[in-house]
């Protein structure tokens, strides 16, 4: 049986997962934009209980890390698109494996 060795150097490279994926709403973004583009409007109707401001301040901290591009068209009134960087859907295995591990997860408490 292999056994992870958990040193605590390693545990540098989890803290910063943690802070770029962490909080309530970044898994969440990620997931349903790992799918597809999406508009602001689609986002905020497909996530439960998120603010305008939270969802705002979540999708800019995801660009700023280079995990999402912003596609402003020049139009009235805006269009703004959001989609997954080639870095970002670096993320999807870890996504859907936390999407699996949800979903067992309620099934089991059941």
């Amino acid at each position: 049986m292999n056994k992870i060795t958990h040193e605590p150097k390693n545990c540098d490279s989890v803290q910063t997962t943690l802070k770029v994926l962490g909080g309530k709403w970044k898994p969440v973004i990620l997931y349903l934009l790992s799918g597809s583009t999406l508009r602001f409007g689609q986002l905020k109707r497909n996530i439960t209980g998120i603010s305008q401001k939270m969802l705002t301040q979540e999708l800019r901290e995801l660009e700023s890390d280079g995990l999402i591009s912003r596609k402003v068209y020049p139009q009235v009134p805006p269009k703004v698109e959001y989609s997954p960087t080639a870095y970002g859907k670096t993320l999807e295995p870890i996504l859907k494996s936390m999407s699996a591990w949800g979903k067992a997860h309620k099934a089991r408490v059941k």
